[in-house]
């Protein structure tokens, strides 16, 4: 008889750090940082907070509480330290020579659930430009955490077939890359032309990751695209038409969803997607009301829509899951409350749209 054993890989272990500024609420940061690192496949096992003036240029958080980590991390054999910040190549170096253990920035972690998610040409391209975009400068030197082959967390797609290649090849791919991202924006432009001939608005979702975008999608359009309840399961823009009346049709694209502190390399790097914004006759910006930090979460949306050139573009704010909001619901003048899983306030919103 030959028995059979299943292999099954362990997860990865980690601890989460985050340095309070007195910028924003740092245990809500790190409530994000949490279901990002689940998203990526890692358990948490302990959260670390320092509140200072400044970040310690050489090490980020303070050497006191980088030895309690240090021995924190000994004890309960963790595998991984994922700051919330975007770290140094310095720093993240210096780090890992201290406490053993491999580190992960903010930066590195989504960009390894990116890597994760993409399933498009024009998707594989984006995360790649980003993830090459922050490998460049930490080339030099490169610490246990780059050095090192993985097939999680921080170590996905280019990131572990490009450490031993030099600077000028990594500078020559990233070219080659955006020339082919600028192909994606040119058959773009010409697919707004043809859009444009045959008189078809266009409305863009924009919204927080994990809002509910494409549940309203398929709620107004009737469509079946995967939508589930987690942190960037949308990368790849989606378009579907959508009537609005007897008479008329428009277009609903469904775009990625946006963070507190996105990385500005992914920002850059899905440009060629996010300036479908700017094209846009009207934007809805679908907002989580079920989620506590909903007024910080729409600020950021604000902000880099304002970023993206789209801020004077017509704006119907959507309060989405009101169904699992006790209180008084927001109202006003472009604002419409509903709940995409079970239609209501469907109705309203497209007469608002029309």
């Amino acid at each position: 008889m030959t028995e059979l054993f299943e292999n099954i890989q362990k997860p990865e272990t980690a601890v989460l750090v985050g340095v309070d500024l007195g910028e924003y609420d740092c245990e809500a940061s790190l409530d994000e940082l949490e279901e990002l690192a689940k998203t990526a496949g890692a358990e948490v096992e302990a959260r670390v907070t320092q509140r200072r003036e400044t970040p310690d240029s050489a090490t980020f958080i303070g050497s006191g509480r980088l030895k309690e980590i240090k021995n924190f991390c000994a004890d309960n054999d963790v595998d991984l330290l994922i700051f919330d910040s975007e770290l140094t190549p310095s720093q993240q170096r210096n780090i890992e020579d201290i406490t053993d253990v491999r580190v992960v920035d903010r930066t590195q972690l989504i960009l390894d659930i990116f890597a994760a998610r993409a399933r498009s040409g024009e998707g594989k391209l984006q995360v790649e430009l980003a993830q090459l975009k922050y490998l460049l400068p930490r080339l030099g030197g490169k610490g246990t955490s780059m050095s090192r082959l993985g097939g999680g967390i921080g170590t996905r797609g280019p990131g572990e077939t490009k450490l031993e290649s030099d600077r000028r090849h990594i500078r020559r791919k990233i070219q080659k890359l955006q020339a082919e991202l600028e192909d994606v924006r040119k058959i773009r432009r010409t697919q707004r032309r043809r859009r444009e001939k045959n008189a078809l608005p266009v409305v863009a979702l924009v919204g927080y990751t994990n809002a509910g975008k494409s549940t309203l999608l398929n709620c107004l359009t009737g469509s079946d695209i995967p939508a589930n309840d987690r942190l960037f399961d949308t990368l790849d823009t989606t378009t579907r038409r959508w009537r609005i009346d007897a008479a008329q049709e428009v277009l609903l694209s469904d775009t990625v969803g946006f963070i507190r502190k996105l990385p500005t390399h992914l920002v850059e790097a899905f440009k060629a997607t996010l300036e479908e914004l700017t094209y846009a006759d009207v934007l809805l910006h679908v907002i989580d009301l079920s989620n506590p930090e909903w007024e910080a979460q729409a600020a950021v949306v604000d902000r880099l829509i304002d970023q993206l050139g789209a801020a004077h573009t017509p704006c119907i704010r959507v309060f989405n899951k009101c169904d699992a909001y006790l209180g008084i619901l927001p109202h006003g003048e472009n604002i419409v409350c509903i709940s995409a899983r079970s239609g209501e306030g469907a109705a309203e919103l497209t007469a608002r749209v029309r």
